[in-house]
């Protein structure tokens, strides 16, 4: 079994179920011995939720969304990220850089060459040499922005983000597979307008097809 840090990080358009799956795995973890951070971006620390705030109800334009962006990040790298990682532990996250780039970079067209020089900067940590931060595995789920929009529905009162036209998701959806393009071996692809029973299956099994979790019912 894996016993050094894991850092694991969750993608996908609101609606796409994100939530449920990341306690379903981290209670998985827990069964078997490991220690499980669970945090969130943007959000994680005071500072990062106070900045999480500010990006999902104040007007801004795009730059002023990245630069926030990767201020959260940089103080959660810091302050929870790699401390837990140090810790052996397995971190999730509900979203990473990866939202930035398909949010603030597809979704506004805000420029890649400056969200990936922001990446650089805030993601090469010490324990790294100086290396870039990147999770190390990816699960993006794969919603069609219509069915989100039909999940969401009412649920609740929408965000700065929730509250953009469908044609907004689908520039969103389409960063996420550029991202998986750049990166395939980070990526695992989960298609998710199936019942939630069928993509708690295919989540787990890729972390069982790993080595990271035992096969369920085996010992």
């Amino acid at each position: 079994m894996q016993t050094a840090g894991l850092f694991i990080t969750f993608e996908g358009i609101d609606g796409a179920g994100k939530s449920t799956h990341i306690a379903a795995l981290a209670e998985a973890f827990r069964a078997q011995g490991r220690e499980v951070t669970l945090t969130r971006e943007p959000g994680g620390t005071p500072l990062a939720e106070k900045l999480r705030e500010l990006v999902l109800n104040d007007p801004m334009d795009p730059l002023c969304e990245a630069l926030l962006m990767f201020a959260a990040r940089r103080d959660h790298l810091q302050q929870v990220i790699e401390p837990a990682l140090a810790r052996r532990e397995v971190v999730l996250c509900d979203r990473f850089t990866d939202a930035t780039f398909a949010y603030q970079g597809a979704g506004r067209g805000f420029d890649l060459a400056v969200l990936g020089q922001l990446e650089r900067w805030v993601q090469a940590m010490p324990a790294q040499d100086g290396r870039l931060r990147q999770p190390d595995l990816t699960v993006w789920f794969d919603l069609p922005p219509a069915v989100a929009a039909d999940r969401l529905a009412g649920a609740r009162l929408p965000d700065r983000f929730e509250s953009q036209p469908q044609a907004f998701f689908e520039r969103v959806a389409a960063g996420y597979g550029d991202r998986l393009r750049q990166d395939p071996a980070r990526f695992v692809r989960v298609p998710s307008d199936q019942p939630r029973e069928a993509v708690w299956r295919a989540v787990r099994l890729s972390f069982e097809q790993r080595g990271w979790l035992q096969v369920e019912g085996v010992r």
